[in-house]
């Protein structure tokens, strides 16, 4: 269900958790029984990638936009002991409902707990936590990272017709996505093509270098690679070049997911075959909307997903191209 909100006043307060600290008085508890709802968002490593730098850009355009809703926007860079301190400062300041973009699905299940325990809800984005986790949360809001693994493997199988054999570079280890979309993948390729093979899965930790490494590493070991499965496009690209590099694209099939700028332009010059559509501004959009339908104490669905279809080149005229 995608939650509408009702006309509400912004009052919107942006910083890092430095500046924060000393300037936010913890006097401002019990906000939710006035008419301004204080959300806190620690996010996972915005910089490292252009999707979640989109992401923070159109988070805080939403909450502009949007009425008494004052937000407090912090950055974990990655490091899950930071994004932990993050969590219980966001406690302290007794925020209405805190959103987290996990750097790590299992090790900030104690932080949500805690969040829980003090009243106070917490809404998941983008990337999904344990198991043991779901429990505690007021809802999770992003893709549906096994349904898009899923479609990568059917358009896998369709562009190889129906035989051969891969390899898969995945993301960062022990992440939600990387973990769901492998799932996705593995699952489905199966079931539609039973006769294209995995021959070997690297992460490429969602960065294009390690990516192109790991490719360059698959190639030396490997003298017939049929297709690559890439977690995301830039690691995809970075396959891509290193194939190009080894003058062995024209007989690979890359597949990617989240659709990348530089996986968009490489499908328009027909070197790159498949990939899923994401927008990071929609992505943000639809974590502050539920976060502020959770504030208002209104019913939310547990899982709120956002359409992630299949672009081709085929069909790549009917989707923009990404500004990530």
């Amino acid at each position: 269900m995608k939650v509408q909100i009702s006309s509400v006043r912004t009052i919107r307060e942006l910083g890092k958790i430095s500046l924060l600290a000393g300037s936010l008085s913890l006097g401002l508890s019990g906000m939710a029984q006035a008419e301004t709802f204080r959300i806190g968002i620690t996010q996972n490593n915005v910089g490292v990638d252009s999707y979640q730098t989109t992401y923070e850009q159109a988070f805080e355009e939403a909450a502009d936009e949007a009425d008494n809703v004052e937000v407090v926007v912090l950055d974990a860079g990655g490091d899950v002991a930071r994004q932990i301190s993050q969590v219980r400062n966001l406690i302290q300041q007794q925020v209405d409902v805190i959103i987290i973009w996990p750097t790590d699905g299992q090790a900030v299940v104690p932080a949500i707990n805690g969040a829980k325990n003090a009243g106070i809800p917490v809404v998941v984005t983008n990337s999904n936590i344990a198991e043991a986790g779901q429990p505690l949360i007021a809802a999770f809001s992003g893709p549906n990272n096994i349904q898009q693994g899923a479609y990568a493997a059917e358009m896998m199988c369709d562009q190889l017709g129906g035989q051969g054999d891969i390899v898969q570079i995945t993301g960062q280890p022990g992440y939600t996505t990387a973990i769901e979309r492998q799932k996705g993948f593995e699952d489905r390729l199966p079931e539609v093509c039973p006769d294209v093979r995995i021959l070997d899965s690297q992460p490429g930790d969602w960065n294009r270098a390690k990516a192109q490494r790991t490719m360059e590493d698959f190639l030396t070991r490997y003298d017939k690679i049929d297709g690559v499965y890439a977690a995301d496009d830039n690691m995809g690209v970075g396959a891509l070049n290193a194939a190009k590099s080894e003058d062995r694209a024209d007989e690979i099939v890359f597949i990617g997911a989240t659709n990348f700028a530089v996986g968009y332009e490489a499908m328009a010059r027909g070197e790159y075959h498949g990939s899923v559509y994401q927008s990071p501004a929609e992505d943000a959009r639809n974590a502050l909307n539920i976060a502020i339908a959770v504030a208002q104490g209104k019913e939310v669905e547990k899982m709120s997903y956002f359409e992630t279809p299949k672009i081709t080149q085929e069909n790549m005229d009917e989707f923009e191209k990404p500004v990530f």
